[in-house]
């Protein structure tokens, strides 16, 4: 595990940013197909921003890369809280990526119909289902004020299913179902990288990263690559109770 920590959001999505171009950039002189998982969220914002623009816009691939998320809400795509509408508006619009290569998790459907969809779209990836040698490149995931990352919340199964790709729950606390990959095929992945900021998030993180294995409490602790990197992106908000 790395911990990389900066004065602010804006310090750290240049800094991650200038990352990712490198990473993508080394990965690709090996292979040539670059799988990426998408995040949701506001943290990711700026740094899709600035991967759509001018220099590091250039310094990408876009026609080599294959886009996945984490998980989705489960609303329609023209609504603001959609996961995939936010990567579209800040990133994906503004990139020459294939649309045969980006792979939205659809919310046109049932949740569960979704999940199944979404896993068999992923296994055309990833075909050995778990474990994988490796499955995708990497995955940028965010955290929330509970300990949560991707749709693992505090308190749900989620976090403890081992047999499949991707799940879909109902999520009580925002009368919502959501789509989500399960943490075996994330801890397959080749690298995750965290975005963590704000001082909201900073008791959490703590008991995250140097607390006791909570899970059920702290879903965040399950993502552990298997034999991937571990990234943790923080600003000093976030950071500021780790000792």
């Amino acid at each position: 595990m790395e911990l990389h920590i900066y004065k602010n959001n804006d310090e750290l999505s240049v800094e991650v940013a200038e990352w990712m171009t490198a990473y993508i950039s080394e990965t690709l002189k090996k292979q040539d197909r670059f799988t990426l998982v998408l995040s949701g969220g506001g943290t990711p914002q700026k740094l899709n921003t600035l991967l759509a623009a001018a220099p590091y816009k250039e310094k990408i691939d876009w026609s080599k890369l294959h886009i996945f998320w984490g998980d989705e809400r489960f609303v329609p795509f023209t609504d603001e809280r959609n996961n995939a509408k936010m990567a579209f508006d800040t990133l994906l619009d503004h990139v020459p990526v294939p649309p045969q290569q980006i792979h939205r998790i659809r919310t046109d459907i049932t949740p569960e119909e979704s999940a199944i969809e979404y896993e068999k779209i992923v296994n055309t990836y990833f075909p050995v289902t778990i474990p994988a040698s490796t499955s995708f490149d990497l995955v940028i995931l965010g955290m929330g004020d509970d300990g949560h990352t991707l749709s693992l919340f505090p308190g749900t199964h989620v976090m403890h299913i081992e047999d499949r790709l991707t799940t879909s729950l109902f999520l009580k606390q925002q009368d919502m179902y959501r789509v989500t990959l399960t943490a075996p095929i994330v801890n397959q992945a080749a690298c995750v990288a965290f975005l963590v900021t704000g001082a909201s998030k900073a008791f959490a993180l703590q008991q995250v990263i140097e607390g006791d294995y909570k899970p059920d409490l702290y879903p965040s602790q399950v993502i552990e690559p298997t034999n991937g990197e571990l990234h943790w992106f923080l600003d000093e908000a976030a950071a500021a109770n780790l000792e």
